[in-house]
């Protein structure tokens, strides 16, 4: 059962933004950028109040993802992309992204915090980080 609407223009949108963001870090990766992609959307506090649907996270300014600014977003959605996006999208959940809202790449170690956030954990390239429980509770609620 999905956890936020989708249609199959959003399981696109979203296949292609884990493919732009982290198709180098694998379908583990993949799937992480999609817990935080689907978390921003059901989250509707912090720098995502507001953002309901996959158009407005996967295009959010600012705040948004780097991929759709610098082209590679454009590429299309595969078939592998897609079952990831709706294994995220049905609510599967994965540390350290299971919580998070942010994730970027740095140029050396995981900062322990980022804007003020805690970081969740790392994979590969990528830190994690999630909002304080307190402050997002929709974040952290089961399905």
């Amino acid at each position: 059962m999905a956890v936020i609407k989708a249609t199959n223009k959003d399981i696109d949108l979203l296949a292609r933004l884990i493919r732009a963001e982290a198709e180098g870090e694998g379908d583990q990766g993949m799937l992480l950028v999609g817990n935080t992609g689907v978390n921003r959307i059901r989250s509707n506090c912090l720098d995502f109040k507001n953002i309901r649907t996959m158009q407005q996270m996967v295009f959010q300014r600012p705040g948004g993802f780097e991929a759709t600014i610098k082209g590679y977003f454009y590429q299309g959605a595969r078939e592998n992309e897609r079952r990831l996006a709706k294994r995220v999208i049905n609510g599967q959940r994965f540390h350290p992204a299971r919580n998070s809202l942010w994730f970027f790449d740095p140029s050396g170690p995981c900062p322990a915090t980022w804007y003020n956030q805690p970081r969740a954990g790392s994979f590969k390239a990528h830190c994690f980080y999630q909002p304080k429980q307190s402050d997002c509770p929709n974040v952290f609620n089961t399905f």
